[in-house]
């Protein structure tokens, strides 16, 4: 298949892209690593009128840590820098412990996590991670600069809180605090496949080894990542023993999640999957949040 004809234009600044941006509106895409734009261009399922590619602003590409532990990433770094980084490792390790999980090795040699977090794929790994981890996107447009918390930014399938004049920047990701724990995991056909049920968690115990904070957050179990608020306020304020993570884990499965059945799994299947990711990442992250 062949993408039907557009316009390319290939800014080398922010501001430059900006400008293209706000001269094409509602014509216009942003390409960034292009892993899951230019296949729905050839199948000619997204036709822009004009593709702004921004492969060529290196003001976008970057990654710094803070004094205070925190870590800023720029959009268009690619997943295998990510991956491979060692302020990545030491600042965020539930983002280190996920990126392996994307997709195939030559789609993280292209595609960049700016590319994945606004996308907003319900079944992409990076969504459900930045909310997991409190995370911020710093977005911007020529009307001026904001902040967006990761789990306000996702407000439909496939649709954020972007406007269609903005570009997002930046992910920045809190510290993390004292006696924190991480777990990432999912279930695919293949290695490589998008999940059929996926789950990031990330907990924090406070001096008494009680639960101070929870975030199970969901993939691929609806139209955008899915945080498992009532499982979390089970959690909240109790010392995590094995019977508890578990009440919690079904309490997740059957109240937090609906998902729907496709060719890939049926709903029940999808329940008890997320049941057992749920069970198993809070245990894994409560354990090490025990022995940090």
């Amino acid at each position: 298949m062949k993408p039907a004809p557009f316009q390319y234009v290939s800014p080398t600044s922010l501001e430059e892209a900006l400008v293209n941006l706000a001269e094409y509106g509602y014509d216009a895409k942003l390409l960034a690593g292009g892993q899951s734009l230019v296949p729905t261009m050839n199948f000619r399922l997204s036709q822009p009128g004009v593709l702004i590619d921004l492969n060529n602003i290196p003001e976008l590409a970057f990654m710094k840590s803070d004094s205070d532990g925190s870590l800023h990433i720029g959009a268009m770094t690619r997943h295998r820098i990510v991956e491979n980084a060692a302020e990545v490792a030491q600042y965020a390790p539930l983002l280190h412990e996920t990126m392996p999980h994307i997709a195939h090795h030559q789609i993280r040699n292209r595609g960049t996590i700016g590319g994945s977090l606004a996308h907003a794929d319900p079944s992409a790994e990076l969504p459900a991670v930045a909310i997991a981890l409190e995370a911020r996107f710093r977005l911007r447009s020529q009307r001026g600069e904001r902040w967006v918390a990761a789990r306000d930014f996702y407000i439909g399938l496939f649709t954020t809180d972007m406007a269609i004049d903005e570009i997002l920047i930046e992910v920045a990701i809190p510290p993390m605090p004292p006696r924190s724990g991480w777990a990432f995991d999912e279930v695919a056909r293949r290695p490589g496949d998008y999940a059929i049920v996926g789950t990031a968690t990330q907990v924090v115990l406070d001096g008494a080894g009680r639960c101070e904070k929870v975030h199970l957050v969901f993939l691929s179990v609806g139209e955008m990542p899915v945080p498992a608020k009532q499982a979390a306020a089970k959690l909240l304020g109790q010392l995590p023993t094995p019977e508890l993570i578990a009440e919690a884990a079904k309490t997740a499965a059957s109240q937090d999640v609906d998902p729907v059945a496709d060719i890939h799994a049926s709903r029940a299947f999808r329940r008890h999957l997320a049941e057992v990711l749920a069970n198993r990442t809070l245990t894994r992250a409560f354990e090490q949040a025990l022995s940090s």
